[in-house]
């Protein structure tokens, strides 16, 4: 009976050895990419966490040194995240604060530049900030054509009626009042009907002698009996 259990076991072996043998280095492979992977993965979150603490810390010494007044120390803080961490919605962040002093303070230069870098390198939400908000900057140098350039392209479905809107102004300030309101329709349309803001929009189009088009297209719809 011993016997018997001893060829079983001798079998057994046998079949482990010659399963190792054929399909070991295999496995070994597969699990050495696997390991490597996971050692990957987990230094690449290490790493990223890190350039995000990094990012933060140079975002709140802008802060702290605009709040202070103090240019220098925040021109240097802006130029090392934009150089070691520009990737980084820190980055973007700072790019639209640092924008924002330097419209506060008159510099609209500074803040062309600002918002240029975060159109430029942010994501599609920032990108969209960065557009509309130096066509503004840009009115208020007196740039119309570069304002309506910066808009070009598309922007996320949500900005639509605030991309229209400021082409609408910066057609306005340029004497073409067709344009203007062409561009005040789509505005007036693509924002929520709850927005205060639309109102605004509606300001506008009375002022260039035009009424909002789903108004008017209700006013001369006959109603249904």
């Amino acid at each position: 009976m011993a016997s018997h259990f001893d060829l079983e076991e001798q079998e057994q072996l046998d079949q482990l050895k010659h399963f190792w043998n054929t399909w070991g280095t295999l496995i070994t492979s597969v699990l050495v990419v696997i390991f490597l992977g996971l050692a990957g993965w987990n230094g690449y979150q290490y790493w990223q966490k890190r350039q995000a603490v990094q990012a933060a810390a140079l975002e709140h010494a802008v802060d702290v040194a605009l709040a202070g007044k103090d240019q220098a120390r925040a021109d240097q803080a802006f130029a090392e995240l934009k150089s070691k961490f520009g990737g980084t919605v820190q980055a973007t962040q700072t790019g639209l604060l640092v924008a924002k002093a330097a419209v506060d303070a008159g510099k609209f230069d500074d803040a062309r530049a600002a918002l240029a870098w975060v159109a430029e390198t942010g994501d599609e939400g920032y990108k969209a900030i960065a557009k509309i908000r130096l066509s503004t900057v840009l009115e208020q140098q007196k740039q119309f054509d570069e304002g309506l350039k910066a808009l070009e392209g598309s922007m996320p479905e949500s900005f639509s009626g605030l991309q229209a809107d400021r082409r609408g102004d910066l057609y306005a300030a340029l004497g073409k009042p067709q344009e203007a309101v062409a561009q005040y329709q789509i505005a007036y349309k693509a924002l929520d009907k709850d927005l205060d803001y639309r109102h605004l929009i509606e300001f506008k189009l009375n002022a260039l002698g035009a009424t909002p088009a789903t108004v008017a297209q209700a006013k001369t719809t006959p109603s249904e009996n």
